[in-house]
């Protein structure tokens, strides 16, 4: 598992964390439990660890990499955005850390098959969470041509979204797409070749832009950014990795604009040199850390 997940600015994030010895923290997005390992690790003997994800794959693995913690652990199958409703549940009213990492695991861009990447031939799928009833596909085959533009654009920030919308809405006609290299092929030939971005795949931006729609993950983020600060207790840390802008320009905003937190980061802190060789994800990866101030505003 080590080699299949390398949990990125994981230094990083031990350091703002700052996980000790009968704290309680939150992890926010499991994945297949990199980061809550070393949390657990600096917080040991007594630290818990409270785990979301609503990835089943990713769930099974994390378990069994955090088994050996027991009873300091507590993972459950749900979205980060409920966790107001979820500590209620479990009888946890303050954390003392809340961790999101919002990238993708290695376990679901490359051996999910459930079309993250396209790389290969996938089923266009996208869902993190089986459970949900709507796949990219079900999007890609049925909404406007107005819709997909809007899509690519403000998900994708992908400037030719309106030739492509347009594509897939007559490659659509000839047949259903319902694979990764189906939807590949249309979005190359909807963008002339001099449009092409040099440093990443023409369809980058549009897979992006579907799977942020699919999950509603900026919906969620922007709960959880409000709902998170509630759950955490004075001097708590809020520590936030994202990899697009999109996201991380939500994170600074509600960071500097809840009076409740003191911004501990001016500038995101961002991977170094030796990361960065080792593990090429990490490149676009941004941390932000906020802090709840010792007497709310």
């Amino acid at each position: 598992m080590g080699e299949l997940h390398r949990p990125v600015l994981l230094h990083e994030v031990l350091q703002w964390l700052a996980p000790g010895d009968g704290g309680v923290y939150v992890d926010g997005n499991l994945g297949l439990g990199g980061h809550a390992e070393k949390i657990l690790e600096q917080s040991a003997p007594s630290g818990r660890l409270i785990g979301f994800d609503w990835d089943a794959a990713a769930m099974a693995l994390a378990q069994q990499r955090l088994a050996p913690f027991g009873d300091r652990v507590h993972l459950v199958r749900r979205n980060f955005a409920t966790i107001k409703e979820t500590l209620a549940e479990l009888g946890v009213e303050k954390v003392d850390g809340l961790l999101l990492d919002l990238g993708l695991s290695s376990l679901q861009l490359d051996v999910s098959g459930r079309g993250f990447s396209f790389r290969g031939d996938e089923p266009l799928d996208m869902r993190m969470d089986d459970r949900s009833p709507r796949t990219a596909a079900d999007l890609v085959n049925t909404a406007s041509q107005d819709e997909l533009a809007d899509i690519f654009y403000y998900y994708g920030e992908e400037r030719q979204a309106r030739p492509i919308a347009a594509r897939i809405v007559v490659a659509r006609q000839e047949e259903r797409l319902t694979t990764t290299a189906q939807l590949v092929r249309v979005v190359e030939a909807a963008v002339p070749r001099r449009f092409h971005p040099r440093k990443i795949h023409v369809a980058t931006k549009v897979f992006q832009a579907l799977r942020i729609a699919v999950n509603r993950e900026l919906e969620n983020l922007v709960r959880i950014l409000a709902d998170g600060v509630d759950v955490l207790r004075p001097g708590g840390r809020f520590c936030v990795i994202t990899f697009h802008s999109l996201e991380d320009r939500l994170v600074k905003q509600a960071f500097n604009g809840n009076p409740a937190l003191q911004v501990l980061t001016r500038k995101p802190v961002v991977a170094g040199a030796v990361e960065l060789a080792e593990n090429q994800r990490s490149r676009s990866a941004k941390l932000r850390v906020a802090e709840v101030r010792e007497e709310r505003q």
